[in-house]
């Protein structure tokens, strides 16, 4: 989608950035909605910056972890339409998630808790796996030459009568 000739394209990448970002916290949000909202008397950001909320002692906050497990699944997609380049996946994974975790600094403080790290790094870790996989998919696959031959004849045989 925004992939284009140009190696360079600093603005490229900040929108790329961008949209990654905006999509992941949507679906964020949208399963947090989901899932943890039906546990909690009422939803707020504290359950998508705040560390203290991913615990594996409450049903919420094992709600909340597959919310975040769940959206960098739907990030690898994201990956795959937005970035198009396997190479990139592993950079604009820790790009969100080192902007995610500046987020959670200011929010609510230092992430102490060890729950956070290993669930981000797992985000991480599948986004960029599973991103990488799909791009990779995506760039082996054949190029249809016999139909460009077909028409490069058509085009040549019109040209000689």
């Amino acid at each position: 989608m925004f992939y284009g000739a140009v190696v360079w394209d600093p603005w490229l990448i900040v929108s790329q950035i961008v949209c990654l970002l905006c999509l992941y916290y949507l679906t964020l949000g949208l399963f947090m909605a989901v899932l943890v909202s039906a546990r909690v008397p009422r939803m707020s950001l504290v359950y998508l910056f705040d560390f203290s909320t991913l615990v594996t002692s409450t049903v919420t906050g094992w709600c909340a972890i597959a919310s975040f497990l769940l959206s960098s699944l739907a990030g690898a997609g994201y990956l795959f339409h937005l970035i198009e380049r396997a190479k990139k996946c592993l950079d604009f994974s820790a790009t969100l998630y080192i902007i995610h975790l500046f987020i959670c600094i200011i929010y609510g403080g230092w992430p102490s808790s060890i729950t956070w790290w290993v669930v981000n790094i797992t985000g991480l870790a599948l986004m960029s796996f599973l991103g990488r996989r799909l791009c990779i998919k995506r760039e082996l696959q054949e190029i249809p030459i016999a139909r460009l031959r077909s028409g490069n004849l058509r085009n040549s045989q019109v040209d000689e009568k």
